[in-house]
């Protein structure tokens, strides 16, 4: 057995995962920070592009969680599986059996952000120029799909190894490049070209692009754990389903973030684009708290997965409760900060008083219950190296019809936004609760059956 599987059954479960963690985290919130810096340059545009900043900002995440978290974690899950079973060829198959859903997903994210991409904006409450600046950051952003989801899937498939440094540096020298010239083919300085909102789009897309082929190098020079073929083996349905069984559930669930974010964005837009804009700016540190656990999430499926193939489901269901009380306590922490000063966060990108005091609600009403959203997305990631997925998928759908029943009505109560984020606060102590209950009942770890040794049965037997 590989010496870095053999850590991840073996090493002490604490200090293994914030190992493993820390580069992932800060490579999250590095690249988290290039969504915020993009945003911070096209608010100085003004109202319009940072409203439709806000409306294409949902759909791009639940691509990049799609992606990243829900597909590349059934890649993840299933290549750590099969690493902890001791199998040698079976996870250097499924490195060609993801790279060949991850084309096939690509191609029907971008053809779907273009065909139906100005119709979603204008049902979020996009309206003349926001909704123009929309449908052409969407289509520019949509376009990097292939290069996008081949990035996340072979970072994924990096992460199953144990090696969460390579992902960690690529993304975060590649988002200090990043910084400086997406303000350049923003406003237009130096050589580049002043390309408005499309400019953030095409920086990010050359980053992805960059990024995406050395994980390639990286995977097929024969330096890490995996050693895939330079051709493509003969592909197989077996090896597919087992990535899609994981994956396709984690979709359902990472759809549900979005779904709700979509539709409070059309909730608020019932009020008007400021409080769009409000809503969409306050969010963020939601979507801020993704790519945080996340950061840890990984890690935590990596070691239930590898765990779960060597059947030590003791090991796997203490990776689980330590990997949610930490993901618990640092997203209730930042959640508490922004309650007690949320302009602080908004100030970051813009000073409209309409806007400040919408996004204020959001924080002060729900920053107090984003614990339960860590926990619960913590629990989430375990689930989703155990192979196990259908308790996280309820809660995740029971928190999409809180927001959307909840909210329908406590606007047309209301006709204001406090009381929907009344709702949406609800939405994450129930998807939490309902996560944390799966485990504690058994319904996604079970004790191994106790295996006993030929001689001992042998004796029993004749006894």
């Amino acid at each position: 057995m590989d010496p870095r599987t053999r850590r991840l059954l073996e090493a002490p479960i604490g200090t293994t995962l914030m190992r493993l963690a820390m580069p992932n985290v800060l490579v999250m919130v590095v690249q988290s920070m290039i969504g915020l810096i993009e945003t911070y340059f096209v608010a100085k545009l003004g109202v319009d592009a940072l409203a439709a900043m806000a409306l294409v900002f949902p759909p791009y995440m639940l691509l990049v969680m799609v992606s990243a978290g829900a597909m590349g974690g059934g890649i993840l899950s299933a290549i750590a599986r099969a690493l902890g079973s001791g199998n040698a060829e079976r996870p250097n198959s499924l490195v060609w059996h993801a790279i060949v859903i991850t084309l096939v997903f690509s191609a029907a994210t971008t053809a779907s952000a273009w065909l139906w991409g100005p119709d979603l904006y204008a049902l979020m409450g996009g309206r003349a120029g926001s909704l123009r600046d929309a449908v052409l950051y969407s289509n520019i952003i949509f376009s990097a799909a292939i290069p996008l989801w081949l990035f996340n899937s072979m970072a994924a498939t990096i992460r199953a190894t144990g090696n969460t440094f390579l992902p960690a540096a690529v993304i975060s020298v590649g988002a200090f490049i990043l910084i400086p010239v997406s303000p350049m083919l923003i406003f237009g300085i130096g050589p580049f070209p002043a390309l408005g909102i499309a400019g953030g789009a095409v920086a990010v897309t050359i980053y992805y692009v960059i990024g995406g082929g050395v994980f390639a190098f990286y995977l097929w020079s024969g330096r890490g754990v995996l050693k895939p073929s330079r051709l493509p083996p003969r592909l197989r349905w077996q090896p597919m389903k087992e990535i899609l069984r994981v994956g396709v559930a984690s979709s359902v669930i990472s759809l549900s973030t979005n779904v709700t974010a979509i539709v409070a964005t059309g909730l608020a837009g019932v009020v008007g684009p400021v409080a769009v804009a409000g809503y969409g700016t306050g969010v963020r540190l939601e979507y801020l708290l993704v790519p945080l656990v996340f950061g840890l999430g990984q890690p935590v499926g990596a070691m239930v997965g590898t765990a779960i193939g060597a059947n030590r489901h003791e090991r796997a269901l203490r990776v689980a409760w330590i990997g949610a009380a930490i993901a618990g306590g640092l997203t209730e922490a930042i959640g508490l900060t922004a309650a007690l000063f949320p302009t602080a966060w908004l100030n970051l990108f813009g000073a409209e008083p309409q806007m400040l005091d919408v996004g204020a609600n959001y924080l002060r009403i729900v920053g107090p219950f984003y614990g339960f959203f860590g926990t619960g997305l913590a629990l989430y990631f375990a689930a989703q190296g155990a192979g196990k997925l259908l308790w996280p998928m309820i809660a995740a759908v029971t928190r999409v019809l809180i927001a959307a029943a909840g909210g329908i009505v406590a606007v047309r109560l209301t006709h204001g936004v406090p009381a929907l984020f009344t709702v949406l606060a609800l939405g994450l102590v129930v998807f939490g609760l309902m996560n944390a209950a799966a485990i504690a009942s058994g319904a996604l770890f079970k004790r191994a059956p106790a295996v006993i040794p030929p001689a001992e049965a042998v004796a029993a037997g004749g006894g």
